[in-house]
């Protein structure tokens, strides 16, 4: 008895199920690899060397293979020190997080002496130190020049590193002192004299009274100017 063409259907199933193709998984090397790079462009314009270790996926995971996954962080989250960098695919849609640790070995700015508060910083009271970066607090003076001829906004020990945001540069314009005040405008430019009312660095507003005891408000410029534009 010839079998049906049902029960032939039945025989070759399992036999068609066996010889499909599985769906392509994704690699986790091209993960790492995607999470490398990226990491590599966010630090491309900080100082020093930058070494980049990439963790590794939990060999459970399974993901469909992606044609263009792309690598992330979340807002705010720096690419130096210990970090977690995020990759997500659009099609099929998944996202995974690798833990990375980034280092960049560099020259930064110490003090070789101990600082007083508001003294100006000399070269010779300054020292290179190598270190890393990640280890380091944020705004760390990389190069002197940042540094001399400017202040501390508290005294620092020896070996203690500087900070670009605790520092203070030193005035132009110091109170009491008689400055220019230049106001400027569409059309008009006017000079006068004044008195500034408090120090101001330059580049930052600064009050000046005019001799009829107006106070008015400008930026402070090098050489005793404030400028006021209207």
């Amino acid at each position: 008895m010839k079998p049906t063409l049902f029960t032939a259907l039945l025989l070759t199933a399992p036999l068609a199920l066996a010889q499909a193709p599985a769906a392509p998984r994704q690699e986790p090397a091209a993960l790492r690899a995607v999470v490398e790079q990226y990491v590599q462009a966010q630090t491309a314009g900080l100082p020093g060397k930058v070494g980049i270790t990439v963790g590794t996926l939990d060999p459970r995971t399974s993901l469909a293979a992606c044609a263009a996954p792309q690598a992330f962080q979340q807002p705010g989250a720096r690419a130096w020190g210990k970090t977690t960098v995020g990759v997500r695919c659009s099609a099929p849609a998944w996202t995974v997080y690798l833990q990375v640790q980034v280092s960049v070995l560099t020259d930064y700015v110490a003090a070789a002496v101990p600082l007083a508060q508001g003294q100006p910083i000399e070269a010779a009271q300054l020292v290179l130190v190598k270190g890393d970066l990640a280890a380091l607090p944020n705004g760390v003076v990389t190069d002197m020049a940042q540094a001399v001829g400017r202040s501390s906004i508290v005294s620092l020990p020896s070996g203690a590193p500087l900070r670009l945001d605790g520092l203070r540069s030193k005035p132009v314009v110091q109170q009491g002192q008689l400055v220019r005040v230049i106001s400027s405008g569409a059309g008009f430019r006017v000079s006068a004299e004044a008195r500034a009312i408090g120090n101001a660095a330059d580049g930052q507003v600064v009050q000046v009274r005019t001799p009829a005891g107006a106070i008015i408000s400008g930026v402070a410029k090098a050489g005793g100017l404030v400028e006021v534009v209207f």
